[in-house]
This record gives C-alpha cells, structure tokens and sequence, in this order.
C-alpha cells in the first residue's frame, strides 16, 4: 500500500520560510522510478501543480507563482522529496500535497499542470500570516 506522508507545515510570518517533506513508502517499484510533485489548494480556488521533480531530480517544474522562491528536490536514497519555500507570501496560505506517479514519456511539467498522478498525501497545512 502506497503511502506519502507530508510534514513540515505550519504558521509563518510572511517573508518567512519553511521545509516541507514528503516520505513515500510502499511503491511496488523502486522509489526512482517515480516522478514527485507537490501541489496546493487555497480555501475557495482549484488545486494547483506548484512544483515537481522527475525520477532522476535531474528535471524539475515550477509553476509562475513559486519561480525564484520554492526549490523541489529528492533523496532516493531516503525515499523523500523536500520543498524549500523561501520568501513566503500571504497567498502561499494553502494545504500543500505530494503526489507521485511513475515516469512515462510526459514531460514533468505536463504532469505537474495537468494533476494526473496516481498517488496522493492527505497533506499538510501551511499559513502564511503575520
């Protein structure tokens, strides 16, 4: 049973920063095999694809709204991928999810866009307040 567990959320002021983690257990094929991406919803708005890394970490996506701030990257070796939020703003306020779905031949960045991963986090809270 696949299982992704978020943690590292929490309340901060803005400009602050945090560390969200995402620990996968339970793929039926090695942990590399997967691409990881975290995405967010804000009370009243659509789920959005915020950033995600391919198999090898060697390609990543960021959405325009994270670009310069958020940095995605993984730890095969730990079966965890991390995502530093520098700069954060009041509209970053969202539940954040990981989500993981094996590589194909889509690009990450359609992955990311369109939401089509197979597994999801039950995610975890981040507040951006002052």
């Amino acid at each position: 049973q696949v299982q992704l567990v978020e943690s590292g959320g929490g309340l901060v002021q803005p400009g602050g920063s945090l560390r969200l983690s995402c620990a996968a257990s339970g793929f039926t094929y090695n942990y590399n095999y997967y691409v990881i991406g975290w995405f967010r919803q804000a009370p009243g708005k659509e789920r959005e694809g915020i950033s995600c890394i391919s198999s090898s970490g060697l390609s990543t996506f960021y959405a325009d709204s994270v670009k310069g701030r958020f940095t995605i990257s993984r730890d095969n070796a730990k079966n965890t991928v991390y995502l530093q939020m520098n700069s954060l703003k009041p509209e970053d306020t969202a539940v954040y999810y990981c989500a993981a779905k094996r590589r194909t031949v889509a690009p990450v960045q359609t992955m990311c866009v369109t939401g089509d991963m197979d597994y999801w986090g039950k995610g975890t809270l981040v507040t951006v307040s002052s």
